[in-house]
C-alpha cells in the first residue's frame, strides 16, 4: 500500500542525524488498546497500524472468536468512534503461516494457512507478516530455511489472487518476510542475553526469499516487501526485560542501509526504554511492534481502579469477589493459555497477575470477566472516588485530571492508562 512503501521510502531518505521515520504497529484485539491507540493517533493527525495475529483472528475465528472480515469491522467501528479518518486506519496480519495449526501435517497446515491469507487480504488487511519459520508435525526441526521461503511464496501467491480477484481491490498488499521471531508473547523462560541477527543470516534469508519470489512469477510482489524481521537482541520474560543495545546491532543496522527499499520489523519491543524505542527507530528499525505491553498496561489500570473500588465502595453485593480475585479465579479453573508458561508452582500467584508476557490478555474476553469489569466500570461511573484516592493508584491520571486534560470518568483513566505504554512508540516514530 502507498502509505507503507512512502514510509520506507522517507526513512531512507532521512539524514542520520535527523528524527527516525517510522511507525508503532499495535498487534492486539481488545477494543481499550484499539481505543487508545486509534484515540492517540488520531489527536496527532497520524495514521494508526493495527494488526491481528493468525492465533487471534482466522477463518476458524481464532482465540477471539472472530475472522478477519469481523476484526476490520470491529476496528473501523472504534477507529470512527474516536475520531480516526478511515483513511489513516491501516490493517496488518502478524505472523501469517500455519502457526495455529503447526500440530498437524505440513500439507494441512499450509493449506488452512493459505485460507487464512486470502481471507485477511479479502477483508481488507493490506500489510501482510510470511511467516512459515515453525515447523509442523511431520517438519524438521528446525524448518529449513529454503522450505521456509518457498512456503512463503505458496502464501504471497495466495495473497495476490485474494487482492486481484476483490470486488474493489484498491492497494495492493505489502509483505514482510524473516524467520528470526522472538516467541510470541515473550519468552517462556528466564533470559540473560540475546544473540542478535548477523549481517550474513539476513543476507541469506534476503537472498532465498528473492530468488524465490522471482522463480514463481512474482517480482511485482517482491517489489512490495517492505521489511525483514531479525533479532535486534531485544525480548522478555516473565518478569525482566532484554533491552536494546546499539553497538551489539550495529553490523545489522549497517547492513539494511544497503538494501533499498527495506527497513527492519522489530518483534517483542514491549517494555523498551522511551529511549532505547528511539533509537530503535533511528538504527533502521522502522516498524516497532508492541502487543503485551498494552494490555500489561491495561491491567495495570483496571487493578488500581479495582483498588480504588474496593477502598471507597467496599466489596459489591452483586458478587462476592472483585475484579483480581474473579479474573485469577477463571485463570486456575482454565489454565490453557498459560499452563505451558508459568512452570513454577512458588511464583505462580505473581506470574497469574504480574507476568510481562500477560496471559491475562486471553481472559478479558471471557464472560464470567466482561461481567466484573463492567461492574468495576458502572460503580465508579456512579459514584466517582474522591481525587486523593487517583492520587495515590493513578497518580499520571490524577495529574491529568487536575490540569483539565482527562476527565474522570473510569472509561477515559482506563483508556489514558493503557495509552501510557504508547506514548514512547509515537514519540520515538516521526511517521
Amino acid at each position: 500500500m502507498k502509505f507503507m512503501l512512502d514510509l520506507v521510502r522517507r526513512h531512507k531518505a532521512t539524514p542520520s542525524d535527523g528524527p527516525a521515520v517510522g511507525i508503532p504497529s499495535v498487534c492486539s484485539a481488545h477494543p481499550v488498546a484499539i481505543a487508545a491507540t486509534v484515540a492517540e493517533c488520531a489527536a496527532l493527525g497520524r495514521p494508526a497500524l493495527i494488526e491481528a495475529t493468525s492465533n487471534q483472528v482466522n477463518q476458524e475465528g481464532g482465540y477471539t472468536g472472530m475472522k478477519p472480515a469481523n476484526f476490520r469491522r470491529f476496528v473501523q467501528a472504534i477507529a470512527a468512534e474516536h475520531g480516526l479518518p478511515p483513511d489513516q486506519l491501516i490493517l496488518g496480519g502478524d505472523h501469517l503461516g500455519p502457526n495455529a495449526w503447526r500440530s498437524q501435517p505440513a500439507a494441512v497446515a499450509m493449506a488452512k494457512a493459505e485460507v487464512m491469507v486470502a481471507d485477511y487480504v479479502s477483508a481488507g488487511f493490506r500489510k501482510i507478516h510470511l511467516d512459515c519459520s515453525m515447523s509442523c508435525a511431520d517438519d524438521p526441526v528446525p524448518l529449513p530455511e529454503p522450505e521456509i521461503a518457498a512456503r512463503a511464496v505458496r502464501l504471497c501467491r495466495a495473497a495476490e489472487q485474494a487482492w486481484r480477484e476483490a470486488l474493489d481491490p484498491g492497494e495492493p498488499p505489502v509483505y514482510v518476510i524473516g524467520t528470526e521471531v522472538p516467541v510470541p508473547g515473550g519468552a517462556h523462560e528466564d533470559l540473560d542475553e540475546l544473540a542478535v541477527t548477523s549481517p550474513d543470516a539476513a543476507a541469506a534469508t534476503l537472498s532465498l526469499h528473492e530468488a524465490a519470489f522471482a522463480a514463481a512469477g512474482l517480482e511485482s510482489a517482491w517489489a512490495r516487501v517492505i521489511a525483514m524481521v531479525v533479532q535486534p537482541g531485544v525480548e522478555f520474560d516473565h518478569h525482566k526485560v532484554i533491552d536494546y543495545r546499539a553497538d551489539k546491532a550495529r553490523a545489522l543496522s549497517a547492513f539494511i542501509e544497503t538494501q533499498p527499499g527495506l527497513v527492519f520489523e522489530a518483534h517483542s519491543t514491549d517494555y523498551q526504554t522511551p529511549s532505547r524505542l528511539a533509537q530503535l527507530a533511528q538504527d533502521h528499525f522502522a516498524v516497532l511492534k508492541v502487543g503485551p505491553g498494552a494490555t500489561f498496561a491495561l491491567r495495570e489500570t483496571l487493578w488500581a481502579l479495582a483498588s480504588i473500588e474496593q477502598d471507597w465502595l467496599g466489596p459489591s453485593r452483586s458478587a462476592e469477589d472483585g475484579l483480581i480475585q474473579t479474573v485469577l479465579t477463571v485463570m486456575r479453573a482454565e489454565p490453557a493459555h498459560w499452563k505451558p508458561y508459568y512452570q513454577d508452582p512458588a511464583r505462580l500467584q505473581v506470574d497469574l497477575a504480574y507476568s510481562l508476557s500477560d496471559r491475562i490478555r486471553y481472559y478479558w474476553a471471557h464472560p464470567v470477566v466482561q461481567r466484573a469489569c463492567a461492574r468495576l466500570i458502572h460503580r465508579l461511573e456512579a459514584s466517582p472516588p474522591p481525587l486523593t484516592l487517583l492520587s495515590q493508584y493513578l497518580p499520571r491520571q490524577y495529574e491529568a485530571v487536575r490540569e483539565g486534560r482527562l476527565g474522570l470518568r473510569p472509561v477515559e483513566l482506563l483508556r489514558d492508562g493503557t495509552a501510557q505504554s504508547l506514548r514512547p512508540y509515537l514519540h520515538a516514530c516521526a511517521a
